[in-house]
């Protein structure tokens, strides 16, 4: 378990430096999105640095993702707690800028480049190899994602919680039964306690 964050981290200006180089290459890094890349966000920021307790790291995601807009906003309310935690406004507003930039520049601009060029090459052999061959990498990334996320609450739900999961995943996979049920019937499990 973390230690409790001090009530003002004080960060210099190579640890602000350090954070927006690290979320640039996480950019790189990001098939399938950001959230594909959270478990070396959670290692950076809450292990390595201890800049984000775990439960500010979880509640970042958990938040973003139930507000309507990108998903990618998680990555800015990890940038805000962690400039929070120093104690500042005006570092909040930096650790959110940071992050966002670090995390969507990189990645926009060869995401551009490489759909220009892919589209211009679309029937070579290498490209159409290159789309198949990432669909096993974001797959594996996002499953890390999900152990991470899993098992980052205070008390472990054990096996109903890993059931409930299995059981949708085959739910999903096998009939035409429309996603938000499945998400309908988990929260309805989990509000009465069974997950």
């Amino acid at each position: 378990m973390m230690p409790a964050l001090p009530p003002d981290l004080v960060l210099g200006p190579d640890d602000w430096v350090g954070l927006l180089v690290h979320f640039l290459m996480l950019s790189l890094m990001q098939f399938g999105g950001a959230i594909s890349v959270t478990a070396d966000m959670q290692r950076y920021l809450v292990e390595d640095k201890g800049w984000l307790s775990q439960s500010q790291f979880s509640d970042s995601i958990a938040l973003a993702q139930a507000a309507p807009g990108p998903n990618v906003l998680f990555v800015a309310l990890m940038g805000w707690n962690l400039g929070m935690n120093t104690g500042s406004l005006g570092a909040a507003f930096a650790g959110m800028a940071l992050t966002m930039l670090g995390i969507l520049l990189p990645s926009s601009l060869l995401n551009y480049q490489v759909a220009q060029w892919g589209h211009r090459n679309r029937e070579l052999r290498a490209v159409r190899a290159f789309r198949l061959g990432m669909a096993p990498v974001v797959i594996g990334m996002l499953l890390a994602t999900s152990w991470l996320l899993a098992g980052a609450g205070t008390e472990p739900s054990g096996w109903p919680l890993w059931l409930l999961a299995a059981l949708s995943c085959l739910i999903v996979w096998r009939t035409r039964l429309h996603l938000l049920w499945v998400l309908g019937a988990g929260a309805l499990l989990g509000a009465l306690g069974f997950v």
